[in-house]
């Protein structure tokens, strides 16, 4: 049920995008003069429709987004047609779908970043490893050290030191406050900067809690767990206190598997499984009785955020305007895994119920920006039929100083890339069934 309701949204979703893409080509064709012949929402046969002035306004049967009929799309000598209009402004009809498109993905994404969220914050942040040669090895850290201050700002987030690092002087010498055991003590380094991820790092990896003891024979260490695991969860529940984990043990009824999620390390993520009867038999499941000795950060708490407006906006926005540019940055992942980095509306659909279902509904308004950005991107493609590939002819014939291209190259250029979209669409929508078919997961 849950599923069904995920996938409703979803299409919902989808058909807004669409038809959203459209009506910005409606408005652009509109106040240019051009006569606009049929505004529809789905795909005929028709159902039924509405004239007003010149134009009809049509609900269609087939539920697969929406379309605008212009007149003279292909013959310039129609009056008030698309293609008799100049190449600057059938330039800016054509991308204005495109750019409604990315106005909708603001919109998403603000409201995303407006809903309240959930942030864990601590007294510090413990290192979980220590990457070799960088600048953190270099100053002696070790794995359970935890970093309490940065030049004497108190570390409340992981966010705080990513922002600590990458304002001000950038590449300065930092001081850090450590605490390490029961003792206290401060290095200086100087961050590195990190080509891939464009910021100051001083090359750590972060964790809420680390395994120091297992003890021989116990549960815990038939179960496989290794000294420098991190917890990340137990049957599903987050773990990042000492109060969370108890929590999270006492929702664990007697005889069940006690299922928990660690990290190893290196992206070694690992499933382990504890029988609950193994655990001293009726007394309360705790570390100890597991077999475990814990090193957790004090103060660890969620708190509730809400952002302003303003800053929604601001960080929708962003997100948008970066897009392209992360795109750039993933081409080593998408020539590794095409099978995920390429997708279609099966592909998008899937992602979106392993989101929703991973990281909450809420996720369903992050994801509904990303399919809104990636329809925008596809069309601004310059590959005809493509919005972009119109786009890319009246920039031509712009250049050109209104001098057309021969009907017979516009038309081979149409077909060709026609061909090109449609054999795109068929090995992608393929690649997303099979991937459905055989129990594939986007891994998230």
């Amino acid at each position: 049920m849950e599923i069904g309701l995920i996938l409703l949204i979803f299409v919902v979703c989808l058909l807004i995008t669409i038809s959203i893409h459209e009506l910005g080509h409606f408005v652009t064709a509109k106040r240019a003069g051009v006569k606009v012949e049929e505004f529809g929402l789905g795909f005929p046969p028709r159902l039924f429709g509405v004239r007003r002035g010149e134009t009809l306004y049509s609900l269609n049967a087939i539920p697969a987004g929406a379309f605008v009929k212009t007149a003279g799309e292909n013959d310039p000598e129609i009056p008030r047609g698309l293609a008799g209009k100049g190449p600057w402004t059938r330039l800016w009809i054509y991308a204005a779908g495109p750019l409604a498109n990315m106005v909708l993905a603001v919109i998403f994404l603000s409201a995303f970043f407006m809903l309240p969220t959930q942030v864990i914050v601590s007294d510090g942040a413990m290192v979980h490893a220590v990457m070799a040669g960088s600048p953190a090895a270099g100053a002696g850290l070790e794995p359970g050290d935890i970093i309490l201050e940065i030049d004497g700002q108190p570390v409340r987030e992981w966010a705080n030191m990513q922002q600590m690092m990458n304002s001000g002087q950038e590449g300065k010498e930092i001081t850090l406050l450590l605490q390490r055991d029961d003792s206290r003590k401060t290095c200086n380094l100087e961050p590195s900067f990190d080509v891939t991820l464009q910021r100051w790092t001083m090359g750590v990896l972060l964790c809420r809690n680390m395994v120091k003891v297992v003890e021989q024979n116990s549960p815990a260490g038939e179960a496989g767990i290794e000294p420098e695991d991190a917890i990340l969860s137990i049957g599903g529940e987050p773990v990042y206190s000492e109060e969370s984990m108890c929590a999270a043990l006492d929702s664990v009824k007697s005889g069940d598997e006690i299922e928990l999620s660690l990290y190893r390390g290196e992206d070694e993520w690992l499933q382990a499984s504890i029988d609950s009867a193994l655990v001293d038999g009726d007394a309360r499941i705790e570390p100890e009785t597991m077999g475990l000795g814990m090193l957790w950060v004090d103060g660890a708490r969620i708190e509730q955020r809400n952002l302003p407006l303003w800053r929604a906006v601001y960080l929708g926005a962003g997100y948008v305007a970066n897009f392209p540019a992360l795109i750039v940055e993933s081409i080593p992942l998408i020539k590794a895994e095409p099978d995920k980095a390429l997708v279609g509306p099966v592909g998008a659909g899937q992602l979106t119920v392993e989101a929703v279902k991973v990281m909450g509904w809420g996720n369903l308004l992050f994801m509904a920006g990303l399919i809104s950005m990636g329809l925008g991107l596809f069309n601004f493609l310059p590959v005809p039929p493509l919005d972009g590939g119109g786009m890319l002819v009246a920039l031509i014939e712009g250049i050109r100083r209104g001098r057309r291209l021969s009907p017979r190259a516009i038309k081979l250029a149409y077909t060709i890339g026609t061909v090109l979209i449609v054999s795109l669409a068929v090995a992608i929508t393929f690649n997303d069934i099979l991937r459905l078919i055989t129990g594939g997961n986007f891994i998230l």
